[in-house]
């Protein structure tokens, strides 16, 4: 882990792909130590090896859930991002989203498919309530919204991303993201297709890898558009609304996900930007979403794992 010293920073952005980041806002947040790289297959292995735990998408689903939907067809499974064969609409990303029974963080593709030679690799297909669940088994926890954008940007306040404000400094790729047309063809410009190995690119001022780009990151707080601002500046240690609104699906509460994955394409989502925001149900997860983890300094003295 790395210890972050904390500090007051400007939180949020004003950039097209960050509309439910506004207003930007001063934030203050208390050191804490922060996982280097995103948890890794190896990582989350150890976990399961030491607890039996069975990660949400391997449980059955509740029928209720699924109303009018045959029994036969509610089985364990993720969606699997699947090129189209086609162009299509960048308005419907059900167009690039297959639902395969028995994919899984060690079966990322559906039966079959496997993460040997993969120990380095993102997990992923981790649900909000699996990453909380490995978190609390280590003496962890998850980052708060504010914990992490501060994290992400290593101490450069108002860039553009977490190096600066150019995209490639010397014409080099920091991320991996989708160049290309989106989503038919990733050229992997960066020399990746798909989740790339942990820290296959540089830190950033803080020593933080895939702080943009790679795999979306779950955060602690409920999602809203925009930000609940009082009218006292800093804001300390903001824990986030006390309950989750998404105004594009009203019934569903969704938990805030952080820094882009190996999907965003300047074409379609932007999102690796350090104020952006995403946002998924706590039980649901993709081939796209993993984490990492944080520890207060307070955890630190009891812990050491």
């Amino acid at each position: 882990m790395v210890w972050i010293r904390g500090g007051t920073f400007w939180m949020g952005g004003n950039d097209a792909s960050t509309s439910d980041a506004e207003p930007v806002h001063r934030v203050t947040v208390t050191g804490f130590w922060m996982d280097q790289t995103e948890v890794t297959n190896r990582q989350f292995a150890t976990f399961v090896r030491a607890t039996g735990y069975v990660t949400v998408a391997e449980r059955q689903p509740d029928l209720a859930d699924f109303s009018g939907v045959p029994a036969s067809a509610v089985v364990p499974g993720l969606a699997v991002f699947t090129p189209p064969g086609q162009p299509v609409s960048l308005g419907d990303h059900l167009q690039w989203w297959r639902y395969v029974p028995g994919a899984s963080w060690n079966h990322p593709n559906g039966p079959g498919s496997g993460i040997e030679g993969k120990d380095d690799f993102p997990v992923v297909h981790i649900s909000y309530a699996d990453a909380d669940a490995f978190a609390r088994w280590a003496g962890k926890r998850l980052p708060t919204e504010a914990e992490w954008e501060f994290a992400a940007r290593g101490g450069l306040d108002r860039k553009k991303y977490v190096w600066g404000d150019s995209i490639e400094p010397e014409g080099k790729p920091r991320m991996n993201v989708w160049q290309g047309r989106f989503p038919l063809q990733d050229l992997a410009a960066d020399g990746f297709r798909g989740p790339a190995p942990v820290a296959s690119f540089p830190a950033n001022e803080f020593g933080l890898y895939d702080m943009a780009g790679n795999v979306w990151e779950w955060c602690s707080d409920w999602y809203r558009p925009g930000y609940g601002i009082s009218d006292q500046e800093p804001l300390h240690d903001p824990q986030g609304p006390s309950s989750g609104y998404d105004p594009d699906d009203a019934g569903v509460p969704k938990r805030v996900q952080r820094g882009g994955s190996f999907l965003c394409s300047k074409e379609y989502c932007t999102r690796y930007l350090p104020g952006a925001r995403g946002k998924g149900e706590p039980n649901s997860s993709a081939s796209h979403i993993g984490f990492r983890r944080v520890r207060s300094r307070s955890l630190a003295a009891r812990f050491t794992n």
